[in-house]
C-alpha cells in the first residue's frame, strides 16, 4: 500500500483557544485507508488492539476535544516525552521515548458501529508541529498493522527501546518514511499560516555590472562587484540578537508568541491545492507555487524537447546571466573558563545559491573545500547528484531551481578557534548589588578578508529589576534595560578586520529589593526555610562566614523549580550573550572556488561568492556561579 507519502488528512488548531481553524481531509487517500483497513481485518483471528484503533477520520470538534485532552495529561502541547509517575496506560509518554513529542497519538471517543457507547479509539501517527500560535497536526498514511503496533508499545510495561529490542519505537518508525514527508509538510504548513515563508540569503554585488570579460575575469576571482557593501535578494534572516532569556540548550516552550498574523485560510488552500493535489506532496516550495499561481504558463514556456524539466524548476530563467554562492555559518559556543569543564564551540552552515541561467544547464565544482573544513553531518538539495565515496576527489553536480535556495547544510567545527575568548565573572557583593568583569579578546588569529561588523555582549538578568550600574568599558558604549545589561564593542560601521583587540569591562550592577517569589505550593515551608537562613547565619563558632554562598543560597532557595520544557533555562544560572556578525570568508574553512566551477554547457555568466558568519548562542558563563555542562564519556 505504501508507495512514497501520501497524506490522510491535516489539522490547524489555535494553542488559545483549543479550536481547529482550518482542516483538509483528501478523500483519495482515505478510501486507500479504508481498502487496507478492510482488508486487514477481514480474519477470523481476533486482535484485542484492533477495537481500539480509529478506523476513520475524526471530525474537527471530535479531534480539538482530543488534542485538549491529551494536552492536559501529558501536561503540556508536545508532552513529557518519557516515562513519568503522571504517565498513563496507553498515553504517548508511557512509550518512554521523546519523539512522542513530536509523533504523537490521540485517543478520539467515538461510537463506532454495532456500539452502544462512545469509547476511546487511537489515531495515531500525528505529526505534531507547533508554530507561533498554531499547531500544525498531518496524518499521513500507514498501514493499519503499523497503527496497532503503536497502540501494543502504548500498554506494555516494560519502558525504553533497550528492553524489547525486536517491537520498538524507532524499528517501527524506520519502516515509514512517509513520516518524514508529513513533517515536512506540517513545517511548510506552519511558514505559511505566519508569514514566515523567506528565501535563503544571497548577498549579491550592489555595484552596477559591466558584463562581458570583465564580469568573467571578476567573477572568477570573487570580487563581482567594487562596492563597500552588499545587498540581498531576499529579505534576509536577521541575526541572531540578544535576548534577556535565551540560554544554550533551552527547548522552545510551549508559550505562543506573540504579534502571530491572522490565519490566511485562502493562501493556505490555495498552497495546499497546488503542493498536495489528492493528498501527494508534489512541491513543497512555496516560491514556486506562488509564482505558478501569480504568473501562470504562457506559450513560450514549453520545456525542451530534448532533456526532463525538474519540478523544482517550473519556468526557465531568461535574461542576464550569472551564478551566485553565499556561505552562511552560525557559531554556537559554551565558553566556561574552567579547568575542569571543556569549553564548547561548533558551526552550523549551509551554501545559499542562486543561479540566473537559461536553459536547464549542469553546474559542477571540486567539493575541496570539504577537506579544509571539519564536516561532522552533511546533507544536499535534492537537485545535487553526491559520489557516496571519495567525495574530497570528486565534484559536486547539480541542476540548479529557480530563486534562492540552500544547496548545501552542514554542521563543522571552527578550524580559526573562537572568534570571541574570555571570560565573565559576576559575585554578589550584597543582596541587591553584583560586582562584575569581563576580559574578552576579538578577533585572535583572524586576518583579512574577516571583519567583524559589531560585536555586543548582554548580561541577562531576568528575575531582578536594574536600577542602575557604575563601570566604564575600555571600548564601547554601555546601555541598560529594566532586565539587562548591554555592551556594545564594535558597532555598525566601524568594523574590525586585519587585527585583534583585548576589551575589559569592569563594575558593578544594582538591582531592586529583592522580592520573594515563592510557589503557592512551598507557602508552607515559608518557616522552615527561615529556620534554616538563621541556623546558617548563626551556626559557626568563628563567625567566619562566607556572604557571597550565603547570598547565592538564599535567592536560589526563592526560585521556581525547574521546568521540565526548558531544563536549562533556571534562573540561578548565570551567563552573558555574545552577538556578532563577521563577513568576508567562512570560519570553518568551507570554501568554493570560483574559478574551478564550471557550467555545461559552457556558458558567459559571472560566478560570485560571499560569506558571512553570525552568532547562535555563544554563551560566557559565570566563571564564579553554577552552570550546567554536558557529561563526557570515559573511553
Amino acid at each position: 500500500m505504501l508507495n512514497g507519502c501520501s497524506i490522510r488528512a491535516l489539522w490547524v488548531l489555535n494553542n488559545s483557544l483549543d479550536t481547529v481553524v482550518f482542516s483538509r481531509r483528501f478523500p483519495v487517500v482515505e478510501r486507500r485507508w479504508r481498502a487496507a483497513w478492510l482488508s486487514e481485518n477481514d480474519t477470523s483471528i481476533e486482535d484485542p488492539v484492533e477495537d481500539t484503533v480509529l478506523s476513520s477520520l475524526p471530525t474537527d470538534s471530535e479531534l480539538a476535544s482530543a488534542f485538549s485532552e491529551r494536552r492536559r495529561r501529558e501536561g503540556s502541547l508536545r508532552g513529557f516525552g518519557i516515562r513519568v509517575t503522571q504517565s498513563t496506560k496507553g498515553s504517548d509518554s508511557w512509550v518512554d521515548d521523546p519523539i512522542t513529542r513530536h509523533v504523537i497519538g490521540i485517543y478520539i471517543n467515538k461510537v463506532e458501529e454495532g456500539e452502544g457507547e462512545g469509547e476511546n479509539h487511537l489515531l495515531w501517527p500525528l505529526v505534531l508541529h507547533i508554530k507561533g500560535l498554531y499547531s500544525i497536526l498531518v496524518l499521513p498514511l500507514v498501514e493499519p498493522k503499523h497503527v496497532k503496533a503503536y497502540g501494543r508499545l502504548c500498554k506494555r510495561s516494560d519502558c525504553g527501546n533497550a528492553i524489547r529490542k525486536e517491537e520498538s519505537l524507532s524499528s517501527l518508525l524506520l519502516d515509514l518514511p512517509s513520516i518524514t514527508g508529513a513533517c515536512m509538510v506540517a513545517y511548510a504548513i506552519g511558514d505559511i499560516v505566519t508569514g514566515d515563508v523567506i528565501e535563503p540569503e544571497v548577498v549579491v554585488s550592489a555595484s552596477p555590472s559591466v558584463g562581458g570579460l570583465l564580469d568573467s575575469l571578476t567573477g572568477s576571482i570573487g570580487i563581482s562587484g567594487i562596492s563597500s557593501r552588499g545587498k540581498p535578494v531576499a529579505s534576509p534572516v536577521p541575526p541572531s540578537a540578544p535576548s534577556s532569556t535565551a540560554a544554550t540548550g533551552a527547548v522552545a516552550s510551549d508559550a505562543p508568541k506573540v504579534g502571530s498574523r491572522p490565519l490566511d485560510k485562502d493562501a493556505l488552500q490555495s498552497f495546499i491545492g497546488s503542493a498536495l493535489p489528492f493528498g501527494t506532496p508534489l512541491d513543497l516550495n512555496h516560491s514556486n507555487i506562488s509564482s505558478i499561481r501569480v504568473i501562470g504558463f504562457s506559450s513560450s514556456d514549453l520545456p525542451p524537447q530534448d532533456i526532463k524539466q525538474p519540478a523544482w524548476k517550473p519556468y526557465l530563467y531568461k535574461g542576464k546571466q550569472r551564478l551566485l554562492f553565499t556561505i552562511h555559518e552560525t557559531v554556537y559556543a559554551a565558553m566556561y573558563d574552567r579547568d575542569e569543564i571543556p569549553d564548547s564551540l561548533s558551526v552550523s552552515g549551509q551554501i545559499n545559491c542562486r543561479a540566473e541561467l537559461e536553459g536547464l544547464p549542469d553546474v559542477s565544482f571540486p567539493l575541496t573545500g570539504l577537506n579544509m573544513a571539519q564536516i561532522e553531518v552533511l546533507s544536499f538539495h535534492p537537485c545535487a547528484q553526491v559520489p557516496e565515496q571519495g567525495m574530497e576527489k570528486q565534484a559536486l553536480m547539480f541542476q540548479p531551481p529557480l530563486g534562492n535556495f540552500v544547496l548545501m547544510h552542514y554542521q563543522a567545527t571552527c578550524s580559526l578557534g573562537p572568534p570571541i575568548k574570555g571570560f565573565y565573572q559576576l559575585s554578589m557583593v550584597s543582596e541587591d548589588e553584583g560586582a562584575f568583569l569581563f576580559k574578552l579578546c576579538l578577533m585572535e588569529g583572524y586576518k583579512a578578508p574577516l571583519t567583524m561588523e559589531f560585536c555586543n555582549v548582554t548580561m541577562p538578568f531576568p528575575r531582578r529589576k536594574v536600577v542602575s550600574f557604575n563601570g566604564t568599558p575600555s571600548i564601547g558604549t554601555v546601555s541598560t534595560t529594566e532586565h539587562s545589561v548591554e555592551w556594545k564593542i564594535i558597532t555598525s560601521g566601524r568594523g574590525l578586520s586585519g587585527k585583534s583587540i583585548e576589551a575589559t569591562f569592569p563594575g558593578t550592577v544594582r538591582f531592586a529589593p529583592w522580592q520573594i517569589q515563592r510557589m503557592s505550593s512551598s507557602i508552607s515551608s515559608f518557616g522552615s526555610t527561615l529556620d534554616e537562613d538563621s541556623d546558617n547565619e548563626t551556626d559557626s563558632s568563628n563567625n567566619m562566614i562566607n556572604v557571597e554562598d550565603f547570598l547565592m543560597d538564599k535567592m536560589n532557595k526563592d526560585l521556581p523549580p525547574v521546568d521540565l520544557e526548558e531544563p536549562f533555562c533556571w534562573h540561578a544560572y548565570n551567563y552573558a550573550k555574545v552577538s556578532f556578525k563577521i563577513v568576508g570568508a567562512s570560519i570553518s574553512g568551507m570554501s568554493i572556488d570560483p574559478k574551478l566551477v564550471t557550467i555545461y554547457p559552457a556558458v558567459k555568466a559571472p560566478v560570485e561568492l560571499s560569506a558571512q558568519v553570525i552568532s547562535g548562542d555563544y554563551i560566557l558563563w559565570n566563571t564564579l556561579g553554577k552552570c550546567p555542562s554536558a557529561a563526557t564519556a570515559k573511553a
